[in-house]
This record gives structure tokens, sequence and C-alpha cells, in this order.
């Protein structure tokens, strides 16, 4: 597996840090999860401007 660093301004390290908390996971497996769903909808996107372009 690949391992990356980000950087996060203090006020989004904060708010992952409480969500962290709230749901009871390590902070990096929420942000791993967070980064997943933006992906998988950003793939989502990109295929409905494909479809669109062949229509």
């Amino acid at each position: 597996m690949s391992e990356f660093c980000i950087v996060l301004d203090p006020q989004t390290e904060r708010f992952y840090r409480r969500l962290a908390e709230t749901v009871s996971l390590p902070v990096e497996q929420v942000l791993r999860d967070a980064l997943f769903k933006l992906a998988g909808e950003l793939a989502l996107e990109a295929l409905a401007r494909t479809e669109q372009g062949r229509k």
C-alpha cells in the first residue's frame, strides 16, 4: 500500500479530528474514507460528462 503525506490547514485538521472522535475511528481512516468517496464522486461526474459528449 502506498503512503502519502498531505498538509491540512488547522481548521480542516480540527474538523477531521473531531469527526474521527465522534465516530470512534482513527483520523487517518476518516481522511481515507473521505478521499475515497470524493474520488468516486469525481469519477461519476467525469463519466457523466463523457456520456453527454457522446450524445
